[in-house]
């Protein structure tokens, strides 16, 4: 809890550093959270029960990680490396799969083998994979959360990363999945950071599926990036999320967020509230 409100993190990357490119370190280490590295071993593995007191001394209840295969961009974040985290507290940690479809086929099998592990959702990315959020070979992956009633996590915005491919983070790409999928569950992390914070609330606003992520996104300039929308409207359809560990700090975060003048409402939705009802079905933690 975070001041008495419940408190779920959407978007966490605890990766084992040593499958990391070298750009993904430094970004940690310029943007990083104080004390993040105190979360790994020497050899940079993920101590599930040190990961565990950080978050809970953050005052998160429930923590959505992912994994990512982007060999060209950020390096390969294997799936398997989240299972330790997630079995060592499932009541806070659970996780998103990931597929790349210039790595995975069938795609299909390969989201099927990941939500066999465990997977909540999908996350997908477009920026760092080099692929069209709208790609055809994509599509048997969105049929089988829409099936499954799988939440999807697109990467909507920049990426200062070498080798990202910006131009796939444009919200206005996923127009051809929102209507060949009605229905299907679109989360837009980072909020269409950069240049696409207009399309990605009009998609908000127009959709009732489709949500804004946070992560990312300083919350004291979130009344700047949407200043052309009814923010305490559109922040009914937020879901916080940081981005650790590239980020200040979680609580800090929070308490930013609730200082933007949000009813207590629509903040408890922001805050957990959406993010219980994405992921896991419900509007509490319970």
């Amino acid at each position: 809890m975070i001041d008495g409100r419940l408190l779920v993190d959407a978007h966490l990357h605890p990766p084992r550093l040593s499958t990391l490119k070298p750009a993904w370190t430094r970004w940690a280490e310029q943007y990083g959270a104080p004390g993040w590295r105190s979360a790994f071993d020497g050899d940079g593995v993920v101590i599930p029960s040190a990961f565990d007191e950080l978050l809970a001394a953050e005052g998160v209840d429930r923590a959505i990680l992912l994994c990512e295969y982007s060999p060209k961009v950020t390096g390969i974040q294997p799936v398997e490396d989240l299972l330790p985290i997630v079995e060592h507290n499932p009541g806070r940690f659970a996780f998103l799969a990931n597929v790349n479809p210039h790595l995975h086929h069938p795609i299909a099998a390969e989201l099927l083998r990941q939500v066999g592990l465990g997977a909540i959702g999908l996350k997908i990315h477009p920026v760092h994979g080099g692929f069209s959020p709208a790609d055809p070979m994509l599509y048997p992956a969105y049929q089988v959360c829409a099936e499954r009633g799988l939440p999807v996590v697109v990467h909507c915005g920049t990426s200062t990363f070498p080798g990202s491919s910006v131009t796939m983070g444009a919200p206005e790409l996923l127009g051809p999945v929102l209507r060949d999928f009605p229905g299907l569950t679109l989360v837009l992390a980072h909020g269409g950071r950069g240049w696409w914070y207009d399309q990605a609330a009009f998609l908000a606003l127009m959709h009732d599926d489709v949500w804004i992520e946070l992560s990312g996104l300083p919350p004291a300039r979130l009344p700047d990036y949407y200043q052309r929308f009814d923010l305490r409207r559109l922040a009914r359809a937020f879901v916080f999320a940081t981005d650790w560990p590239g980020v200040p700090g979680i609580a800090r975060n929070a308490r930013a967020l609730a200082r933007l003048g949000l009813d207590d409402e629509t903040l408890d939705l922001v805050l957990g509230g959406n993010a219980m009802r994405i992921y896991f079905g419900s509007s509490t933690q319970g």
